[in-house]
């Protein structure tokens, strides 16, 4: 079904069409042809095994955007998943070919790109930067500035940003963009790779009704004018947004019930004696009828699915699809990738570097807070240990006041887990769609955080070492500034560390504080490593960086 071309900043579409065309359009990859797709998993506590997807063959050619619709666990994604080639660990069988012959998955990745659910944008870079950011990261160098510059200014006009270009996506202190800008951002920045075929997974979850028509008018007109294949799956939509798709693939339980032409779709379930309503949501009929899990009668329901599915598997749709694929192998043509590069893998971590620094300054909480948070702890330790003098006195409120500096910056750096978070989120999501790998991210990371931690080395021992009274000495202060600043390092590290191996922010916290708790106690202070029990004494102790900090300061 045709629809009216939203209007964007640059006029209408169909002006900036000759812009996108250059690098977005498709003329590679005419269809992509699946046939009996299976998915097997075993049942817990049984020998038995359980088809999340059973049986589904189809075909989609350029041009079309497609809906993947079904209830819950319906196996929508799995199919999305299964097509984009993602899924890991799972029995599968079946086959899928693009332009009638099948792909290598490296071959697949360089013409398909995939959109999560959750759009993992950076907060504090603005609309025309994510984009930019992204272009850098996936174009090759041989792109000019000025062509990359054209290719965001074509993205940004095909979904309606450039008013926005300069607009923060948005932080917890900071209004940006709205959901629905930003989901065009997301779709957006995947774009810029020039792919092919496009995978969205649940583009309109969390958004209303307007912003949902708004995403997918804008994706399908990008589609149209492009002939790209667009692949979404989707749960619920309203009918404007159901009949921006050409094409309807509607699953239960794993089996399809439905595939073919969206404007056909009122016909063939009216000839098998469900006539979908005028006036009604035709997407929330059909799933209706084929939802078992909240019908009233359970049994009658699964009965008419049965029957759906039954009648779908004999009918001549069915058996027309077949043939196409057959047709498109038969016909089978060679994916001829465009000679596009890729960047040189020394400088992404520069690239990403310069992208970590922006965020850095502009988000207060990735370090603004904390160095609030550690400027309020070295007053507090300043005047709590206030000028302490040189006599014997004092010896023992000089080593407490060592061993406090060093815990607590060291525990304190758990506040960092949350910015770390969003972090590993953007790499996931980028490195899944081969932007880069973990040694890039982790040079990256690593290295933005370097200047921030020595200036708050610095910060707290301007405040701390001198009201305390600590050695008068400008070599014994920097010697003490530089033993802090690697106390920080070490934490940050560990929160790293910790935070990769379980991304969730209560584990993450619970786990690092513990390990923090562990050193802080093994460390030679709270009790004296002569009498310590042997199993901390001989491995958790030599892992404690406190017990170096202590023993040179």
């Amino acid at each position: 079904m045709e629809t009216t071309k939203p209007e964007s900043q640059h006029g209408t579409l169909a002006d900036v069409e000759a812009l996108a065309d250059a690098h977005l359009l498709n003329d590679t990859v005419q269809t992509l042809s699946f046939d009996s797709l299976t998915v097997t998993v075993p049942v817990k506590g049984s020998k038995e095994e359980k088809k999340i997807l059973d049986n589904v063959s189809g075909i989609i050619r350029a041009g079309e955007m497609v809906a993947l619709m079904g209830p819950s666990g319906s196996g929508k994604t799995t199919m999305l998943n299964l097509l984009a080639g993602r899924t890991h660990k799972i029995a599968t069988s079946g086959k899928i070919f693009v332009n009638g012959g099948e792909l290598s998955k490296t071959k697949f990745r360089k013409i398909s790109s995939y959109v999560e659910q959750e759009d993992h944008l950076i907060g504090s870079l603005t609309a025309r930067e994510t984009l930019d950011f992204s272009a850098r990261l996936a174009l090759s160098n041989s792109i000019t500035a000025a062509e990359r510059k054209r290719r965001i200014d074509a993205l940004l006009a095909s979904f309606g940003l450039v008013g926005n270009q300069t607009t923060l996506v948005g932080t917890p202190i900071r209004r940006g963009l709205s959901g629905g800008q930003k989901r065009r951002l997301g779709v957006a920045s995947s774009l810029i790779t020039c792919p092919k075929i496009l995978f969205l997974d649940e583009p309109t979850s969390g958004l209303d009704s307007a912003a949902s028509y708004e995403v997918m008018s804008y994706l399908k007109n990008v589609c149209k004018s492009n002939k790209l294949i667009v692949i979404c799956s989707i749960h619920q939509p309203s009918t404007s947004t159901f009949n921006l798709f050409d094409s309807l693939y509607l699953l239960s339980q794993g089996k399809m019930c439905y595939s073919g032409s969206l404007p056909e779709t009122r016909e063939y379930f009216a000839s098998i004696g469900h006539e979908i309503p005028h006036f009604y949501n035709p997407a929330e009929y059909l799933l209706d009828i084929i939802n078992v899990d909240f019908a009233q009668d359970k049994q009658a329901a699964s009965e008419q699915l049965q029957v759906i599915q039954s009648k779908w598997n004999s009918s001549e749709k069915l058996a027309a699809i077949k043939e196409q694929i057959v047709e498109a192998q038969n016909g089978k043509t060679d994916v001829v990738l465009e000679a596009q590069g890729k960047t040189t893998q020394i400088l992404i971590p520069v690239v990403l570097l310069h992208r970590s620094f922006v965020k850095s300054y502009r988000d207060v909480f990735a370090y603004g807070v904390r160095i609030a948070m550690y400027m309020g702890l070295a007053i507090m330790m300043g005047t709590v240990w206030l000028r302490l003098s040189t006599h014997q006195e004092s010896i023992q409120p000089f080593i407490n006041a060592i061993f406090f500096g060093s815990a607590f910056m060291s525990f304190m750096a758990v506040a960092y887990i949350p910015a770390f978070l969003e972090d590993r989120a953007t790499f996931i999501k980028e490195r899944n769609n081969g932007l880069y790998g973990p040694t890039s991210f982790i040079i990256a990371n690593f290295f933005i955080g370097v200047p921030y931690l020595f200036l708050i080395a610095i910060l707290f021992s301007v405040v701390s070492y001198w009201l305390s009274n600590f050695y008068p000495s400008g070599t014994a202060f920097l010697y003490w500034v530089m033993w802090l600043f690697l106390d920080l390092l070490a934490a940050e590290s560990l929160v790293v560390f910790v935070s990769s191996l379980f991304p969730i922010f209560v584990v993450s916290l619970a786990l690092t504080a513990f390990l923090n708790g562990l050193w802080m106690s093994v460390g030679g202070f709270l009790v004296s490593p002569r009498i310590l029990n042997v199993f901390w004494k001989y491995w958790a102790r030599l892992l404690s960086w406190l017990v170096l900090k202590i023993k040179r300061t």
